[in-house]
Order: C-alpha cells, then sequence, then structure tokens
C-alpha cells in the first residue's frame, strides 16, 4: 500500500507541476494584452529594393516562430505601408504564387523571431527579374486588402499559402513598417484552468505523499475445534492468553534430566555455586 501510494504522488506532482509553471507563465503573459484582449507586437523595418516581400509559407512559419497561433480561434491581424501609405497584403495558393512572381524580383521571408521589442525579421537577397506584378488584377488570393489583413490561421491550416506583401502599383523599393496583433479569447482561461488544475493536483499528491498509514490488524478466523491447534502453534494454553506476559512466579522451575546411571534423578538447572558442596550449610 505505501509503494502504490507512493507511485501515485509522485505522478501527481510529476502532472501538477508543469500545469502550474505553464499556467503561471500564461497568467503572466496575459497581463502584457491590450484592452480588447489582443497582443500587439511592431515589426522591424522592412527594407528591400525588390517588388515584393513574400513569405512562401505563412503555416510553416507560424509552426516554427509563432504556434499559438494556429490554435482555437484565434485571429491575426497585420498592417502594413511604406513612405508612399498603404500597401497591399494577400493569403494565395504558393504554387500560384511562385509561378506568377518568377520573374519579378521579391525577397523571401527566412524567420520571424519573436522577442521583446520589435521583432527582427530576417530576408534573403531579392531574386533578379525585371518584370512587374499588379496585385489587384488577380484572381486567386483567398484574403487580400489594402493596409491591413486579418484571417484565422487554424481556417486555413494544412494549406500551403503564401503571404505577398507589396505596392498596389507593383513599384520596385519598399521600406515596410508592419505590426500584428494576435487576438486569442481563450488565453485568459486557459491560464486560470492550468493555474488552478495545478495546484490542486500538488495539493493531493502532499496529501497522498503525507497522510500516515493506519496500522494493519491480523484477524484469525478458525473453526471451533481448531482453536487449541492455533493456541499450541502460537505457544499458548489459549486463546484469551494472546499477548499476555509471563509473570517471574509463573516461571516453572527447569530441570536436567540425568543420562546413565544416574538415569531417573533429577537436579536443579542452576547449579550451586564452585567450591561448595550442596549439603554444606553456612
Amino acid at each position: 500500500m505505501r509503494f502504490v501510494r507512493t507511485i501515485a504522488g509522485v505522478v501527481l506532482l510529476a502532472l501538477g507541476i508543469p500545469a502550474l509553471l505553464a499556467g503561471g507563465g500564461l497568467w503572466l503573459a496575459a497581463r502584457q494584452a491590450g484592452p480588447d484582449g489582443g497582443f500587439d507586437a511592431r515589426f522591424e523595418p522592412v527594407r528591400t529594393p525588390a517588388s515584393v516581400v513574400l513569405v512562401a509559407d505563412v503555416d510553416a512559419l507560424l509552426r516554427a516562430d509563432l504556434p499559438l497561433a494556429r490554435t482555437g480561434q484565434a485571429r491575426l491581424h497585420l498592417t502594413a505601408r511604406d513612405d508612399d501609405g498603404p500597401v497591399f497584403l494577400g493569403l494565395a495558393p504558393a504554387d500560384q504564387v511562385r509561378g506568377w512572381l518568377a520573374d519579378v524580383p521579391h525577397s523571401t521571408v527566412r524567420r520571424v523571431a519573436v522577442t521583446r521589442g520589435p521583432l527582427p525579421v530576417d530576408l534573403d537577397p531579392a531574386t533578379a527579374g525585371a518584370g512587374t506584378a499588379a496585385p489587384t488584377a488577380q484572381s486567386f488570393w483567398v484574403r487580400e486588402g489594402v493596409g491591413s489583413l486579418e484571417w484565422s490561421p487554424s481556417e486555413l491550416s494544412g494549406r500551403s499559402l503564401s503571404l505577398v506583401v507589396m505596392r498596389v502599383d507593383g513599384a520596385a523599393g519598399l521600406d515596410l513598417r508592419m505590426r500584428a496583433e494576435l487576438r486569442a479569447g481563450w488565453f485568459p482561461g486557459l491560464a486560470w484552468v492550468l493555474l488552478v488544475g495545478g495546484t490542486l493536483l500538488v495539493l493531493l499528491a502532499v496529501v497522498v505523499l503525507l497522510r500516515p498509514l493506519r496500522p494493519r490488524e491480523v484477524v484469525f478466523v478458525v473453526e471451533p475445534d481448531q482453536v487449541p491447534v492455533l493456541a499450541g502453534r502460537l505457544g499458548v494454553t489459549s486463546l484469551s492468553g494472546l499477548g499476555r506476559q509471563p509473570g517471574p512466579a509463573s516461571r516453572p522451575e527447569r530441570h536436567l534430566v540425568a543420562v546413565g546411571s544416574g538415569a531417573g534423578r533429577t537436579r536443579a538447572a542452576i547449579a550451586a555455586p564452585p567450591g561448595r558442596c550442596p549439603g554444606d550449610q553456612d
């Protein structure tokens, strides 16, 4: 029983402590949310001589750098502009975008680091090409907007979609200033569930591990005619004498039985002190 309780307590601690830590981290992060519950971040300026800034696979980028945005009904809102005003943002199937931009100079986003402060954006060098492209003339856009774009990544997860950011007229040379906002209404609720659940699991583990064990009682159930046999096996004259310690007066005197010619005579088990005969008197 003690072994089972120890294993159960360790399992409860193994579940409760990570839940408690995760809930604490989410609660601290939730305190940074805006009044509407969204998390707002600004990107570092993105400068390129190309006509297009391209995210080749949006779902893969979010999976690697911001997996929280792909859960539940979270929504992602992007805004972008350059010196001339708002720019075009659009989501479209990756294979169609790749063919459309084959001859158009474009810079591909390699990674977006999620850190404190402005988010750095790593860009590959611009590709060579002399072609131009007008985004509003294309019909393959899944989501599109000028100045801003909003979508739910979970609704489009598993699809190979590319994000295109460019000027409406397709001119080269971009100096982008972008912001992103992630809104997840379930975020604070999950933090409290993990905090409360982790605390309860840890408390239950402490109770299981530290609660003293009750002494176990042994009960003999025998037939009435087997009572003398059980008493003899236990070394008592009757079962009512179990647990009693015999007093000094009740201890029988031990005798040694002589062997050989002196058979039949007995003497005390404790001999007289050396140098005295048993018949001597003081």
